[in-house]
């Protein structure tokens, strides 16, 4: 849901140096984009959208400059950005809730914040190298060193040292997709068809259960939610989310979303389906170590033993063909694998450090473990 309908509210500035009260702000936003015919009445009323016009300039100069960004600024954008996105997808609650789904002043909003979010981005990545590599050969170099890598320091944490409290709060901030995985893949599949098409329609197929929603695999993640006590309502956990995780989630809804970005989707899914049975080997060795009942942990199973053979197919039957199709743009398969696994490690960061804060360990251990992680 977007908010509650009516008048959209105020987002103050505080302090020494003028910091927008984001929260106010982001509250504002959801007023405003519940509002019936927004469109209009921003037009009629040019002030109704001031305080959140003011405190989404001032967030997208503090969380996009040469160094030190404001995480509150960056936490801010991304989630008015899932906010907007989300609407691309039908949540079976109040019809209502789509009116602005169209919005031509919700469509602006996202653009700027893409714009400038993207460019910082890809700013990390040197483009011109990319272009100049023999991409098959450098998606199987990847694809080889990625499913069995070194365990990482946020993957040790889990394995040795999170607690109950860590585990819960790793829940937490999963659910956000896990509760609608492979959601934004569905939206990559309209067009024509072809063996690429087919073998992306059978990946969807298998993420979705062969619509029998027990199989469906964000069915497991609910289990796994109600195992360990927890609600299991779609985004209710949407507070505990970092924004480290939203830019994951809000990445893929662009690439998905921008056929002229294709490619660049299918590199970032390579990536997510090779190196995800390693990944989540921790949060299951975690829940072992916690002596978590079997249903507690089904989701992390499910995955470790299904990804090998999806990782396969990404990388001989979806990526490989169409770096022969597209010989010209083939680099945006490896730009998107490497930008996703840019936002895994970051996200993963955040995650750990989340537990850590949630597992209340000692000033000593936090600052050991906090050490690993930077």
């Amino acid at each position: 849901m977007m908010g509650s309908r009516g008048s959209a509210g105020v987002g103050y500035l505080q302090g020494s140096h003028r910091r927008p009260d984001y929260d106010a702000a982001y509250r504002s936003f959801l007023t405003l984009a519940a509002l019936d015919g927004l469109d209009g009445r921003v037009a009629t009323e040019p002030g109704i959208a001031s305080a959140f016009e003011l405190a989404l300039r001032v967030a997208l100069e503090r969380a996009y400059p040469d160094a030190a960004p404001e995480c509150a600024a960056h936490l801010f954008l991304q989630r008015v950005l899932y906010r907007i996105n989300r609407l691309k997808l039908f949540w079976y609650d109040d019809l209502e809730s789509y009116d602005n789904e169209r919005s031509v002043y919700l469509r602006g909003v996202r653009d700027r914040i893409e714009q400038r979010w993207q460019r910082w981005e890809l700013d990390k990545l040197d483009s011109e190298a990319l272009r100049r590599l023999d991409v098959s050969a450098a998606l199987r170099e990847r694809a080889a060193a990625d499913v069995d890598p070194p365990v990482s320091a946020t993957g040790r944490y889990f394995r040795e040292e999170a607690g109950e409290a860590g585990y819960r709060k790793l829940l937490e901030i999963a659910s956000l997709d896990g509760l609608v995985e492979a959601s934004q893949l569905s939206r990559t599949l309209g067009g024509v068809s072809n063996d690429v098409h087919a073998v992306l329609t059978r990946l969807l197929l298998e993420e979705y259960g062969c619509g029998r929603l027990p199989r469906k695999h964000s069915s497991y993640f609910a289990m796994m939610l109600s195992d360990f006590g927890m609600d299991t309502t779609a985004e209710i956990y949407f507070e505990s989310v970092p924004w480290e995780v939203l830019a994951a989630i809000n990445h893929s809804f662009l690439l998905s979303e921008r056929k002229r970005y294709f490619l660049r989707y299918v590199g970032g899914l390579l990536y997510t389906e090779i190196s995800v049975p390693a990944a989540f080997c921790a949060y299951r060795d975690c829940a072992k170590r916690l002596g978590l009942a079997e249903s507690a942990m089904a989701y992390w199973e499910l995955h470790i033993k299904e990804d090998e053979r999806h990782g396969r197919w990404m990388l001989n039957d979806i990526a490989l063909p169409l770096a022969r199709q597209y010989p010209a743009h083939a680099w945006e398969l490896v730009l998107g694998y490497e930008q996703q696994r840019l936002f895994s490690e970051r996200s993963g960061v955040a995650v750990a450090a989340a537990a850590l804060e949630a597992d209340g360990m000692t000033a000593a251990a936090r600052q050991r473990v906090a050490g690993a992680l930077a």
